[in-house]
């Protein structure tokens, strides 16, 4: 089954399942005041390092490098961003370690790593020199 079909799937339904569970324990109001805070928080957050993850990029930019980090960090904070505004728990803490740098970088090198082991897997050739020998056409025969 395609991973996004299961995604769509099983988001909802875990979001369902914590709001009971949470809601059972602290009650309907403080479950829905509690989707409010930490959607407003983290709106705010993934503001302040989205201008910071832009500072940083023109800095990179003024110095003639490609801010390369700085490009992808902005489509995380987006994303996160995304997550938080969406009503969730499971969503909501995606979303905060998403906004937060340290486990950004942590998220980053994951992905990375996992990317340059499938990049040395698909490689199906063999490296080497060659040299053109040119043959005689006056052969004895």
């Amino acid at each position: 089954m395609n991973s996004v079909i299961l995604t769509i799937i099983l988001v909802p339904i875990v979001e369902i399942y914590l709001f009971i569970k949470i809601g059972g324990n602290i009650g309907a109001f403080n479950t829905i005041s509690l989707i409010f805070i930490t959607a407003l928080i983290g709106v705010l957050y993934a503001r302040y390092e989205g201008l910071n993850t832009l500072r940083s990029g023109f800095t990179q930019l003024v110095k003639n490098e490609l801010p390369a980090y700085e490009i992808i960090s902005g489509a995380a904070i987006a994303f996160a961003a995304l997550l938080l505004i969406i009503p969730g728990f499971a969503t909501d803490l995606v979303g905060f370690l998403l906004i937060f740098p340290l486990t950004r970088k942590l998220f980053f090198r994951n992905i990375i790593g996992k990317i340059k082991k499938k990049e040395n897997k698909s490689k199906d050739y063999i490296d080497g020199d060659f040299e053109d020998i040119e043959e005689d056409n006056d052969k004895k025969v």
